[in-house]
């Protein structure tokens, strides 16, 4: 039977029983927007990144929207024993950093979006430095898929992963329970950049469209305003 993006059905059964039962074992949520995540065709949903531990509570939003969620990972996780298989079957696609093979996880992402895959995105690429936890300046990566296969992005918003597991810390604060919040927004409207070269100026000013609309969606997650300009982590070395 054809599973467009998603994994065989064993695979699919046996991570979500697990992750699923500790997230609602640990975890509360607030999940708010989720009529606009599309249940079918290839979509990227393009997020804030707070902590380790929000990849496993942001795919458990995707999956009860009735999305498998495709990840792109740091390639040495698929060489770990055991979650190297796991991860593997379950679709994710391995990021090749610092090498020749770079741009392969793009190209698998992009195929995986057009065979109608949910592949979840973090532009900045890493959890973010900025001191309040807002979104820093990101890669072009996701406005290079997003103008390349026409899919819909999805800005959403979550708070909540970063006080279960604080950036630097490996063990998670389970206790009291935390509240895992999100709120999706509608699609990021990209229609300006089509027929434009996919290069340069173009690929910035779409990804700072997304950010923009991410930011937008966190703060009225949080009920606080925004900085004015992303936090810049080059720039804060610099300085």
């Amino acid at each position: 039977m054809s599973r467009p993006g998603r994994p065989p059905i064993f695979w699919e059964a046996l991570v979500t029983v697990i992750v699923k039962t500790v997230l609602l074992l640990f975890t509360k949520r607030d999940w708010r927007g989720r009529a606009n995540v599309p249940r079918t065709g290839g979509v990227i949903i393009a997020a804030n990144h707070l902590s380790w531990s929000d990849p496993l509570l942001f795919a458990h939003f995707a999956y009860n929207n009735g999305r498998w969620p495709v990840y792109l990972a740091k390639s040495g996780v698929f060489d770990i024993p055991v979650i190297g298989t796991i991860v593997r079957k379950c679709r994710q696609i391995p990021v090749y950093r610092g090498s020749t093979d770079a741009a392969r996880s793009l190209k698998e992402a992009e195929q995986a979006l057009r065979e109608g895959s949910c592949v979840i995105f973090y532009p900045e690429g890493t959890i973010t430095r900025d001191p309040e936890f807002w979104p820093m300046a990101a890669k072009t990566g996701v406005a290079r898929l997003a103008l390349a296969t026409g899919v819909p992005v999805i800005p959403v918003a979550h708070w909540g992963a970063q006080e279960l597991l604080p950036y630097g810390q490996k063990k998670p604060r389970l206790f009291p329970r935390k509240t895992f919040r999100v709120l999706a927004g509608p699609p990021v409207d990209l229609s300006k950049y089509e027929g434009l070269p996919m290069r340069g100026q173009v690929l910035k000013d779409a990804t700072a469209d997304i950010m923009a609309a991410i930011t937008a969606q966190l703060a009225e997650l949080r009920g606080e305003k925004a900085p004015d300009a992303p936090f810049d982590e080059a720039e804060s070395r610099a300085g």
